[in-house]
């Protein structure tokens, strides 16, 4: 009779401990192959995950939805993309909208998703009302979704939106505003004028405005200008 290999013998709560080390998903996804039991150690251990990131990893819509619907401890989710990245779609958001996890998410990097509009955006954020940190940058998002996340997020602290180059003023007013927690922008690369910087100053005069060294010293006039 054939002996049990010793890692056979581990309980399972254990085996997920061990699995939950493993970042690659296609590592993980062959040990869910093994026997049921690896499987449901597999499950286990991305229920445990508080991070997920996803960049760098050729994934799509279902593999990045099902894989989050398991985690539902997560807090930090990353599909950024890469040169082999995710290539996510709005259905894709759509669909990581409905996981239990979202209410509790944190930190979210969207950073250079082409493939996704204001639609599975606003579907996404919407959920996610414990949401910090936001990268949306090199997205091709509008106004629209930075109205979402005004009214969704109040517990904003900061958000990327490098190159987003269809927000307007109207839309950052409408941020800065309702975002009362919100202390640092990413602002590089859009079309917004100079004095819409100095406007939001007069809002929120200690918001941290990134790119540092702006064409004028936007910290200096804010000291200058009545708080309302």
């Amino acid at each position: 009779m054939e002996e049990e290999a010793e890692i056979d013998r581990l309980p399972i709560d254990l085996l997920a401990h061990i699995l939950v080390m493993i970042t690659s998903f296609t590592d993980l996804a062959q040990a869910s192959g093994v026997c049921r039991k690896w499987k449901q150690g597999v499950k286990q251990a991305l229920a445990r995950r508080h991070t997920l990131s996803f960049a760098g990893c050729k994934m799509d819509d279902d593999s990045t939805s099902r894989l989050v619907r398991h985690a539902y401890s997560l807090e930090e989710l990353d599909i950024s993309r890469s040169r082999w990245g995710c290539q996510i779609t709005d259905n894709g958001l759509y669909q990581i909208s409905l996981a239990k996890c979202v209410s509790n998410l944190t930190s979210v990097s969207l950073w250079g998703m082409t493939g996704i509009t204001d639609k599975g955006v606003v579907q996404l954020i919407t959920r996610a009302n414990s949401l910090k940190h936001l990268n949306i940058g090199g997205t091709f998002i509008t106004d629209e979704s930075l109205s979402a996340i005004a009214h969704s997020c109040p517990h904003l602290k900061s958000i990327v939106l490098w190159s987003c180059r269809h927000v307007t003023e109207s839309g950052l007013f409408v941020l800065v505003n309702k975002c009362r927690k919100l202390e640092s922008i990413n602002v590089w690369g859009t079309r917004v004028p100079l004095d819409c910087f100095i406007g939001l100053l007069t809002i929120r005069p200690a918001l941290q405005i990134k790119p540092q060294g702006l064409p004028l010293n936007i910290g200096a006039v804010a000291t200058m200008l009545p708080v309302v």
